[in-house]
């Protein structure tokens, strides 16, 4: 019997692998990312105090149409840059937190950098 192996539990060992090596600071918080099949969302995280600074999603009511593909994507990831210029941050460190920078992660972050954060 073939077994197949868990895309998830494989993320998540990367995601844990990749988050004892990068944290975000006042100066420089933390992006991250997580993306489901219908929705996607990101936050802005101060690790430190730990509290999330801003917050944009799919799920947002100002958000129209569907949030499951790359122009969604897209628009969050400009939602979340104009939050987080608004709110004085400009440098982000960017947490993919284990997916792969590809669709609509890459999306979202050339969103972001649209907008102008900087990472």
């Amino acid at each position: 019997m073939v077994t197949k192996p868990d895309s998830n539990k494989a993320r998540l060992l990367r995601h844990r692998r990749v988050r004892a090596k990068i944290s975000g600071t006042a100066q420089r918080p933390r992006l991250n990312v997580f993306r489901s099949a219908k929705h996607i969302y990101a936050q802005i995280i101060d690790d430190v105090k730990g509290v999330t600074l801003v917050s944009a999603s799919s799920m947002d009511k100002d958000f129209e149409g569907f949030g499951g593909n790359k122009e969604a994507a897209k628009k969050v990831g400009m939602a979340i840059g104009k939050k987080a210029v608004d709110a004085g941050i400009t440098e982000v460190v960017f947490d993919r937190s284990g997916y792969i920078y590809h669709g609509r992660i890459k999306e979202l972050a050339d969103g972001a950098r649209e907008s102008g954060l900087k990472f």
